[in-house]
């Protein structure tokens, strides 16, 4: 710290979510730091934004500025940052370390805070649901654990991780008990991703930017509260069961990215999803990995199995493919539901969506070169939603099969005849989770 300066000076790297948490919850009230600024990544259009003064407290009465990421060094500098603290989940390491040298070069120490200074505490039960990377199964891990929970006749609460893509002053609270909220709030593809199969199953479920005040809201109506996580992100809340679920597709992921190895060795339950669809020796490799960095966990080899509506439809025919869009991009997965349900059902041919693509979903093309036969349902404003609308229509296919958790085909005009993907954890799994959520809910 400079010798004229009074307060620790902290720019804090981000990507819309946890960056606003730590805030929050650490940096927001303590008058040792001084925060003069976030950085912005992974989402697109959040940089150029203000942290408005409604969420900062009284020692920001202008709001924070929300910059890019690749101005890091010369924010170092502007502003004379005495730490770069990050915050934002599914990095692999040397992603991390890359930050840290940037950082370093530039005179600032660099620091990630722990789980002991960001979790809140709830007068409610909670079971939090997060993974190793995004795109593992959290969402129908998280719908089977609200099924045992119901039948239990537990009144739930889920809260999900923040997506805070538009007006944050608009969205520091947000309450989702049927589908027509979704209008209300203006959701985005992919905020409609993760709400909309909770509502559809009868459930209530809060998202938004201050998650204290959301909380304090759930904890009114909910017996037990269950944190739907986001990315491979820790829980913003202190759980009383920690359920992390683990993909064999991505084998070694578990002790190579950031923060998942973090949810691995904290997991009461370690889930290793997608077992129906993996091969044995991947399986192995994450299960020796979770028992040699958390040997009390409790392992459940779970089952995620695709349907279709009518696989006969799907024989023979040109498959234009749509999966979720962070599961490809940032969660580098090659495959989705419905690359493995066009391949089961006999598609004749998986169409190359790359020469169709317009606008940002070409520019993601360009960012992540890994995706090839799969198109990412890339929709994070009515612009990016338009471009995405416009990709498939172009597309020279006679189906376009979609394995996004929505039903894409009612936000979008597409001018061809689509089905729907649907994917949920296998019973068996369901079974073996019950007697650990009754065991710690009561």
């Amino acid at each position: 710290m400079a010798a004229n300066q009074d307060k620790v000076r902290v720019l804090i790297v981000g990507a819309a979510g946890r960056d606003f948490h730590d805030f929050n919850t650490f940096w927001r009230n303590d008058a040792r730091y001084e925060v003069v600024a976030f950085t912005a990544a992974q989402i697109p259009d959040i940089d150029g934004r203000t942290y408005p003064a409604e969420l900062c407290g009284e020692r920001y009465p202008n709001g924070i500025p929300i910059e890019p990421e690749e101005k890091l060094t010369e924010l170092i500098k502007k502003h004379k940052v005495d730490q770069v603290t990050m915050a934002y989940s599914d990095l692999p390491y040397a992603e991390v370390m890359h930050k840290a040298a940037i950082a370093n070069a530039a005179g600032a120490d660099f620091r990630i805070n722990g789980h002991a200074h960001t979790m809140l505490k709830s007068t409610k039960p909670v079971i939090a649901v997060c993974a190793v990377r995004t795109g593992c199964g959290k969402s129908q891990t998280s719908r089977a654990v609200t099924n045992v929970l119901k039948a239990m006749g537990k009144r739930v609460a889920a809260i999900r991780h923040p997506m805070p893509y538009g007006d944050l002053t608009k969205q520091i609270c947000q309450r989702f008990g049927q589908l027509s909220d979704m209008d209300l709030h203006k959701c985005t593809i992919e905020e409609r991703e993760e709400y909309e199969p909770h509502i559809a199953a009868g459930n209530v479920i809060f998202a938004g930017v201050d998650y204290e005040r959301i909380l304090r809201e759930a904890e009114k109506e909910a017996d037990v509260i269950l944190w739907d996580g986001g990315n491979n992100d820790m829980s913003f809340y202190r759980p009383d069961l920690y359920i992390v679920v683990a993909d064999p597709h991505r084998p070694g992921h578990e002790i190579a990215y950031y923060p998942g190895e973090t949810n691995a060795r904290m997991a009461d339950i370690v889930v290793i999803n997608k077992c129906d669809t993996a091969e044995a020796k991947n399986i192995e490799i994450v299960e020796n990995n979770i028992k040699r960095i958390n040997p009390t966990a409790k392992i459940i080899r779970a089952e995620s199995p695709v349907t279709v509506d009518d696989p006969a439809a799907i024989k023979g025919k040109r498959v234009l493919v749509v999966e979720d869009g962070p599961t490809l991009t940032h969660g580098e997965m090659r495959i989705g539901a419905a690359h493995v349900a066009a391949t089961a059902h006999g598609a004749a041919k998986l169409v190359d969506p790359r020469p169709y693509a317009v606008g940002t979903i070409k520019a993601t093309y360009e960012k992540y070169s890994h995706m090839e036969e799969i198109l990412p349902a890339m929709g994070y404003g009515d612009k990016q939603m338009s471009e995405l609308e416009a990709t498939i229509n172009a597309a020279d296919c006679d189906l376009v099969l979609i394995g996004t958790p929505i039903d894409l085909a009612k936000l979008l005009k597409i001018n061809k005849p689509t089905m729907r993907v649907r994917y949920e954890l296998a019973g068996a799994a369901t079974e073996a989770l019950a007697p650990e959520i009754q065991r710690v809910v009561g």
